[in-house]
């Protein structure tokens, strides 16, 4: 979630592209928080139609945050390419693979916890980016939530991915949904279902690494005096948040 503040400013154009996707990212985060808030608070609907109201918004704006690791791999933006990659891949296989793909992923209980941490971390992190790159200074209060809410958002959104995943792999082993059986032309099998699994099992102890690191930016950005953060920064984001 950290990022380097040391690199050069980016040119016109990488400032205006950054500005562009981080502002679009903001808008779409913001708008998939109000639906779910208006969905249990204003509607007073229940879970088993959460997805349908705001899965395609989730879904797109999700995918497009792959572009955070072309962003990286590029050096638009001073991210860790590897800890990039995982963590939007990993959060990607969740919205993709376990919500978006199943019936029961979209009926977890884990499902408005990953959503709710989700969207009002985005909304934070992309609004810091965008104030980062257009304003003369980041007002301090948007500084103090984007190196804090993670402290809460970060645990509480990996525990409903993983929850979501929990509730998505009966529907997958039963169905052997994006799974490759023998025998077939390529000779070549693939279990989703024991995929999920690994990749869950693998995730977990990266999650401590990913969250203290967190902290290590957080005292080196709050610890310091004031000013503005380089206009280069950009992501680093919580897999799974975010």
């Amino acid at each position: 979630m950290g990022q380097d503040t040391k690199n050069k400013p980016p040119s016109s154009f990488v400032k205006a592209y950054l500005a562009l996707y981080n502002t679009a990212q903001f808008a779409g985060w913001l708008y998939v928080f109000v639906q779910f808030v208006q969905h249990f608070f204003v509607h007073g609907q229940s879970l088993d139609s959460l997805w349908d109201r705001v899965g395609p918004a989730t879904f797109f704006f999700q995918m497009l945050a792959t572009l955070e690791v072309v962003h990286a791999l590029t050096g638009i933006v001073p991210s860790n390419v590897p800890m990039t990659f995982a963590q939007v891949f990993g959060r990607c296989m969740v919205v993709a693979g376990a919500i978006d793909g199943t019936p029961t992923g979209q009926k977890s209980p884990g499902l408005p916890l990953a959503l709710f941490c989700w969207s009002l971390t985005e909304i934070i992190r992309y609004s810091y980016y965008v104030a980062n790159l257009l304003l003369p200074r980041v007002p301090a209060l948007l500084v103090w939530l984007r190196y804090t809410i993670f402290i809460p958002m970060y645990p509480c959104g990996f525990l409903g991915e993983l929850l979501c995943s929990y509730w998505a792999q009966g529907y997958i082993r039963e169905t052997g949904k994006w799974s490759v059986e023998l025998p077939n032309r390529f000779n070549f099998s693939f279990s989703f279902y024991y995929f999920i699994w690994i990749m869950a099992i693998c995730y977990l102890p990266l999650f401590p690494q990913m969250y203290l690191h967190m902290f290590a930016q957080r005292r080196k950005v709050l610890g310091r005096s004031g000013g503005k953060q380089s206009t280069g920064s950009q992501q680093k984001k919580p897999a799974k948040a975010q």
